[in-house]
């Protein structure tokens, strides 16, 4: 499936899209260069899902928790960049994580390919060159 985000006015509708196209999938993998949105899109989805916190990239932390006031869902952010080896997963108990049945987004899953769960859904954000950004699960 692909997603076009347009520009950030549109983004909460391609947010919404992407949301109801989850289907039962919670491990969401998140592939895309430097500065291609990744952040930006996985805000605007949790902000969607009804986190009211603030929601930003745990690229110092690794892990940010959020908790949707909708549904009191559970909702996992990941950024990899940072981890110099996969061993480093092991050390913060990725598979607590990844297995809890709640909802994870995962930014740099490149770095740690080998511990996504066989069902994890890659996503892609690309820029295009109209300064758009294209999203493909």
């Amino acid at each position: 499936m692909e997603i076009k985000i347009e520009s950030l006015d549109t983004i909460h509708d391609a947010a919404k899209k992407f949301i109801a196209a989850m289907d039962q999938t919670t491990i969401f993998a998140f592939y895309g260069k430097m500065g291609a949105g990744k952040t930006t899109f996985i805000k605007a989805v949790c902000e969607e899902l009804g986190v009211e916190d603030v929601i930003n990239s745990p690229t110092f932390s690794i892990i940010n928790e959020y908790r949707s006031e909708k549904t009191s869902e559970l909702i996992y952010h990941f950024d990899f960049y940072r981890i110099k080896k996969e061993e480093e997963a092991f050390d913060f108990g990725y598979e607590d994580y990844f297995y809890s049945g709640a909802l994870c987004f995962i930014e740099w899953p490149e770095l740690i390919e080998d511990l996504l769960p066989e069902d994890a859904m890659k996503v892609t954000i690309e820029e295009q060159l109209d300064g758009s950004r294209l999203i493909t699960f």
